[in-house]
């Protein structure tokens, strides 16, 4: 019996993880794993504790997909094709707070020295207990919840612009800018993770559900708005990606 194969006599509900639905609703779980019976079954397990979960099987592909989407955890095996894990993780790491976990058959102390170097939140050695797995797994995001919601500000700045959550209040320099609502709301978006590029499914997906009657181009259609108001370049097109505020223009 393989320690894969193992795993599937842990699906009595006694080894499975009972966690509150309100730790893991909505979470988005990234799996960068080239070996697929494990990368399916590290996502089955995810998926009956409730999490979405986003499969890739090398590094470009997970790279794609963190950027395609909001992404709240990575599991990332470091022995993977084209970018390796070290690079998966520095690329998520650059550009977000979302916690990474090291998955991998490379026990030991430089390889693990190395992962936390390229600050992994965790380091997973294989073979490995999918309970223990599962619990480190919802207490990062346990942690990074709570880290998001004592680091939340009422203010984001980008140059001159001022945008405050509390009064719904944008101002440029001394003059002050009038937003709709879902421009506001846009415009948080963007501003309070700089540096990232949304794409138009995932501004739609988050401003407005998704909802399959709404056409892309209402996104553009914002952009423009905003940018018209704002009179200034502080949201970039990335052509063919998205858009972003530039991390530089926040700090």
């Amino acid at each position: 019996m393989t320690w894969l194969q193992a795993f599937d006599l842990q699906r009595d509900g006694s080894f499975v993880t009972q966690l509150r639905e309100s730790e893991i609703i909505m979470k988005k779980i990234l799996i960068v794993e080239d070996e697929q019976d494990l990368r399916d079954l590290l996502g089955n397990y995810l998926i009956h504790e409730g999490y979405e979960v986003l499969k890739a099987a090398d590094g470009v592909e997970a790279i794609s997909l963190f950027t395609e989407h909001q992404v709240d955890l990575a599991v990332v095996d470091i022995m993977i094709p084209g970018i390796d894990g070290f690079g998966v993780c520095e690329f998520i790491k650059k550009r977000s707070d979302t916690p990474v976990v090291f998955l991998s058959a490379l026990a030991d102390e430089q390889t693990q020295l190395k992962g936390f170097d390229k600050m992994a939140d965790d380091y997973v050695t294989k073979p490995f207990s999918m309970p223990i797995f599962l619990r480190k797994v919802s207490a990062l995001l346990r942690r990074r919840d709570r880290s998001t919601t004592k680091a939340e500000t009422a203010e984001f700045r980008a140059g001159d612009l001022l945008i405050n959550k509390e009064t719904m209040e944008v101002t440029v320099g001394e003059r002050q800018v009038s937003l709709t609502v879902r421009e506001f709301d846009l415009l948080v978006t963007l501003a309070k993770n700089p540096g990232r590029i949304y794409t138009r499914e995932m501004l739609l997906d988050l401003l407005w559900d998704y909802d399959s009657l709404v056409d892309e181009r209402i996104v553009d259609s914002h952009i423009k708005n905003l940018r018209h108001k704002l009179g200034g370049d502080y949201i970039e097109t990335i052509r063919g990606r998205g858009y972003r505020i530039a991390k530089k223009d926040t700090e």
